[in-house]
């Protein structure tokens, strides 16, 4: 076999997203793109702010001399320091640039995390539903995935996640909003999973970490604040990226920061500032470390995501769907009204509405329907909308 049997293994668990994506591309070649409604893919489809337009065109056109080179691996440091900044407001806790890493987007700081902290066999916990590709990052350093269903509303469980719990416990990876969920965890579930934490690592003799994915803790809805992780657990970890509050998935920046006071810092620090390099990322995007930094604070209108959900909401209550309003990101995450989620994903597929099924993301009997469309890609499915749910019911 030219591929390696792992890889094989994890092209077919990963599929989902990717087989839906395929049949878009097909579905819009067969019948043009206008009669095709895509809600598979969470590409972010707003223009970057202006004020990000105008910091990159400003970077672009420096000739400074070496302004494309090396920098230090952790990123520049007048960098890092403003980025602390606004993450020690965004968490609740003052930060520094010792406490900041530049990173290629999230996925690059959750490996760096992972080939720093993990030795073979230690275990993460994973909560259903989530980002499929937290397996892969996990057993790429050597992790065990441990997942944990979340309660039915997808809020935190947390006598489930002691439960799960082991001596082989390493990390805990949470993100919130939740993609694909849109559940924002509260201050007082934070609090609760520090306090558990802090038990679990006492007994165990272990540092056992919270990591945060956090890319959407900008975009939430109804005047919905995001609570800081930091400030609720001292060995926690928070990693992100500006690829949905700025509209910049294919730069590929983001950021991972920790806590001041967390366990063996220095150690710590000098294993993700290495991991950063010898993973291959060698450092941060310069020209974006240099842009991102002029614009701290700035995000995209969320007024039209807010618009969108609003009308994705009355077209699936209006079918007779089952959901949990979401309270960020972008992301309906409906029961799927028949038991086998894949079924019922062919049976939108034939009205030419993409959707992928919550098996894709850990927990079956639900399918994810992206909202970082155009407008009339959700009006024009509406009617479609009904109609699979009528099929559904007859079936």
């Amino acid at each position: 076999m030219a591929v390696a049997k792992k890889m094989s293994d994890f092209i077919e668990r990963s599929s989902w997203i990717r087989k839906m994506f395929e049949e878009g591309a097909r579905l819009k070649q067969e019948y043009g793109a206008e009669n095709v409604f895509d809600f598979s893919l969470g590409n972010p489809d707003l223009p970057p702010p202006e004020p990000l337009q105008e910091a990159l065109q400003k970077e672009a056109a420096r000739r400074d001399q070496g302004i494309h080179g090396y920098m230090p691996n952790g990123g520049y440091p007048y960098v890092r320091k403003k980025v602390a900044e606004q993450v020690g407001r965004e968490q609740g806790i003052q930060l520094s640039e010792s406490d900041m890493i530049m990173t290629c987007g999230a996925a690059g700081a959750l490996n760096v995390v992972m080939k720093s902290i993990l030795d073979p066999g230690d275990e993460v916990i994973i909560l259903s539903p989530y980002f499929v590709e937290y397996n892969f990052y996990i057993d790429n350093h050597g992790g065990v995935p441990v997942i944990v269903r979340t309660a039915d509303d997808f809020s935190l469980d947390l006598g489930a996640i002691e439960e799960s719990m082991t001596a082989r416990t390493k990390a805990i990876i949470i993100n919130s909003p939740n993609n694909p969920s849109g559940q924002i965890y509260t201050a007082e579930e934070l609090e609760k999973l520090g306090q558990l934490l802090t038990k679990k690592s006492g007994q165990n003799g272990t540092t056992i970490y919270l990591i945060s994915d956090e890319p959407y803790r900008n975009i939430v809805f109804d005047g919905m604040k995001v609570p800081g992780t930091l400030s609720a657990y001292k060995n926690a970890i928070v990693v992100s990226s500006y690829s949905k509050e700025l509209s910049l998935a294919g730069e590929r920046i983001g950021y991972l920061a920790m806590h001041p006071e967390i366990a063996a810092k220095e150690e710590l620090v000098g294993a993700l500032t290495l991991a950063n390099r010898i993973l291959g990322f060698v450092n941060a995007p310069a020209l974006m470390q240099r842009v991102i930094a002029d614009v701290q604070g700035v995000s995209v209108d969320n007024s039209v995501y807010a618009d969108r959900r609003e009308k994705f909401r009355t077209i699936l209550a209006q079918a007779g769907y089952t959901f949990v309003l979401p309270k960020g990101a972008f992301y309906f995450f409906p029961e799927s009204p028949l038991e086998d989620d894949a079924r019922f994903v062919d049976i939108l597929k034939e009205e030419k509405i993409l959707a992928v099924p919550g098996r894709g993301f850990g927990s079956p009997g639900y399918f994810r329907l992206s909202f970082c469309v155009e407008d009339w890609v959700i009006e024009g499915a509406a009617r479609g909308f009904a109609r699979a749910m009528e099929a559904a019911r007859s079936a």
